[in-house]
């Protein structure tokens, strides 16, 4: 999908150019993020008793992690690709999905002793928010779950320790104070080729996928989709049609919870992430605002409304509209962030952890392939150009999400040509 410019304008740039082959979140399944995010389910650790090794990954001040649940999470996000993984791989996914899940039982353990675990009331309404928000019956929202491996107990656990981790996250990141205006204008200044509105244009769509993507989608194949255009086609062109409202009601996309606003689009990202045809016929003067166009692209069907168009780049000041709260957000988004990153290294180091899984690697260096998960396919051959560097990032960041190592390397220079509309 073309990327994503929204008016909100800077942002903070967090860089992480590791290749991940899982990305875990701990807020939802995948099919029950809004934006973009991957889901799976929370570490279900339980304590007491004797520790059984061959049993348990990880304990965490006494709650144990099981050697189970790293395997649910591998398989879960593993989506059947899990068995193309070398052995060595194998071992170092699962490593690093214990981590993730040993950061999430630290937190959460912190967020129980301030308090910050929701009441019942509140998970059912955040669940409730999910299935609506998911665009599927409530047959549908059952099915995704099982595929995933999901109960609706496991999801409300799920829920409940994604918002106990947030809640908490934000009570320490509330003390940040807004930055001084001397603060504001330093970044301005020292950060100018940040602040330029490429030549480009705003656009909104409507979005038809021959594929049921879960989208809440009414087609499901070629046929169904360009019949389905041609109806909406028709009812964009009458003249009391309100676009936003069809997109609303008809893409078959995220977009449609924005009313198909995809936002601020420089004419190069519209010639990448479409087609040069689209760009020169939206940025041609004779195109008229307002005017809506078909075609397809990355598989699905886009109806396009034009909604404004930049024919020149334009330097971007302080005292443009919007610029300076920008800056203020981004600067205290970085803070926030760092805050986030240095409160959970803190909890990391005060919890007793006791990590079995790399004691076992360490103890038996020349051992490292293990059980493979159920039913996983025949590992890759020698000779094939799998890439090893497997690798998961966590991190409990403002969506509630928690993705493993909260990465602290906050950047606050912004992508003016993504983001400063």
């Amino acid at each position: 999908m073309i990327r994503q410019v929204k008016e909100r304008g800077v942002k903070a740039i967090v860089h992480n150019s590791n290749f991940k082959i899982f990305s875990i979140a701990f807020l939802a399944v995948t099919i029950f993020i809004l934006s973009g995010c991957q889901g799976s389910t929370a570490s279900n650790a339980t304590g007491g008793g004797t520790v059984d090794a061959n049993e348990t990954a990880a304990t965490v001040n006494g709650k144990v992690i099981k050697l189970q649940e790293v395997e649910r999470v591998i398989k879960q996000q593993g989506q059947g690709q899990e068995g193309r993984l070398s052995p060595l791989e194998l071992a170092q996914a699962r490593l690093q999905v214990l981590e993730g899940l040993i950061q999430q039982e630290v937190m959460f353990q912190k967020a129980e002793k301030e308090g910050t675990v929701p009441t019942d009331e509140q998970i059912t309404a955040e669940l409730n928010k999910r299935k609506t928000a998911s665009g599927m019956s409530q047959e549908e929202f059952d099915r995704k779950m099982k595929e995933a491996g999901e109960t609706e107990a496991t999801l409300r656990e799920t829920i409940k320790r994604g918002l106990a981790i947030q809640t908490l996250t934000d009570r320490i990141t509330g003390k940040i104070e807004p930055p001084k205006d001397s603060e504001i204008e330093a970044f301005y200044t020292g950060n100018k080729e940040a602040f330029v509105k490429k030549k480009g244009v705003k656009i909104a769509a409507i979005v038809i996928d021959p594929t049921n993507s879960g989208q809440g989608d009414t087609t499901t194949n070629e046929q169904e989709a360009i019949i389905k255009a041609k109806q909406i086609i028709g009812q964009v062109q009458q003249p009391a049609s309100d676009f936003a409202q069809l997109a609303r009601e008809n893409s078959e996309d995220q977009s449609r919870l924005q009313g198909g606003d995809l936002g601020y689009v420089s004419e190069e990202e519209l010639r990448q992430g479409f087609s040069p045809q689209l760009a020169a016929a939206l940025m041609d003067p004779k195109f008229p605002i307002g005017q809506v166009t078909g075609l397809q692209a990355q598989g699905k069907y886009f109806i396009i409304k034009l909604q404004e168009r930049s024919d020149k780049d334009e330097n971007l000041t302080l005292e443009s509209p919007g610029i300076r709260q920008q800056v203020t957000d981004s600067l205290i988004n970085a803070r926030k962030q760092l805050l986030a990153a240095s409160y959970q290294t803190s909890a990391m180091n005060e919890a007793k952890i006791e990590n079995f899984l790399a004691k076992k690697v360490v103890d038996n260096p020349n051992e490292l392939s293990g059980a493979r998960p159920a039913g996983a396919a025949t590992p890759t051959p020698a000779n094939a150009n799998t890439n090893a560097n497997t690798n998961v990032n966590v991190n409990t960041n403002t969506n509630g999400n928690t993705n493993a190592n909260v990465n602290a390397n906050t950047n606050a220079r912004t992508n003016a040509n993504a983001n400063a509309r």
